[in-house]
This record gives C-alpha cells, structure tokens and sequence, in this order.
C-alpha cells in the first residue's frame, strides 16, 4: 500500500519527514545559476509577457481581450516547449525546466498542460509550501536562474 512519502501532497511541498529546504528537495543549487526563480522574476516575466501579447492582439485583433488571452497561451506554449523559456523568462533571466536532477526539454505534453492551467490564472495563483503554483506542479517543472 501507498504511503504519503510515495505521493505527498500535490499542495504540500514535500512530505511531512522530509529534511532540506526547498532546493534540495526539489534538486537545486541554493543560488545562482539553476536556482529556484524568485518571485519577483516571475511576475515581472509574466508581466512581460502579458504585454507583449496585448500589444501583439491590438496590433492584429483590435486588442479583443480574448485574442490577447490565446496570443498569450500560443507564446506560452510554443516557446515553453520548445526553448524552455518565454520572451518575459529570456529577459529576466529564467527558463522552465523538468523536475529531478537532470535538466530536460520541456516536451509539448508538459508544456500543453501547464499552459492550460497557467491560462485558467486560479492553478497559477496557488503556490504550494515550496512555491511552485498549481501549473508547475501538475506539469512537474521549475521556473529557474538561468
């Protein structure tokens, strides 16, 4: 039978008889290249890339606020996937990565669900006890230094 070090909690950061801080639970340095993103650097990418896709919907669409929202879940997807990074992230010096020790590609699969739950804004805006919002976990990323 399961037991919750199997599983944890998908809110919880790591189970309750887990010893470290939060990056060497999930597998990072404490600072500097590869260290988990803080929050700042997160919003301000966001922020970016927010207004990159509204700029983007208003040059194309009339700035329709749906168009805005799909220019926005394209980019996410898109270059998440692929280059691990959006406009916002390349600029404040981040980039998505896999959980574990080993740095992998993103994949469409990971990418197409933590854009689906990114776009919906309530997983994003959950964070669990490390930080990581409801999209990253159920995608199982990291937004990191890059």
């Amino acid at each position: 039978m399961a037991s919750r070090e199997d599983f944890g909690s998908w809110l919880g950061g790591s189970p309750s008889g887990d010893v470290g801080g939060r990056d060497e639970r999930l597998g990072l340095p404490a600072s500097g290249r590869g260290s988990f993103a803080p929050v700042s650097r997160r919003l301000g990418a966001l922020v970016v890339d927010w207004l990159l896709s509204m700029l983007v919907g208003y040059l194309l669409f009339d700035g329709a606020p749906m168009a805005t929202l799909g220019i926005f879940a394209v980019e996410n997807l898109v270059l998440v996937s692929t280059a691990g990074a959006t406009v916002g992230h390349r600029l404040f010096g981040l980039r998505v990565r896999t959980e574990g020790r080993e740095a992998l590609m993103m994949g469409f699969l990971r990418g197409a669900i933590r854009t689906v739950l990114l776009v919906l804004v309530v997983p994003a805006a959950i964070w669990d006890a490390d930080g990581r919002g409801m999209h990253d976990k159920a995608a199982r990323t990291i937004i990191v230094r890059s």
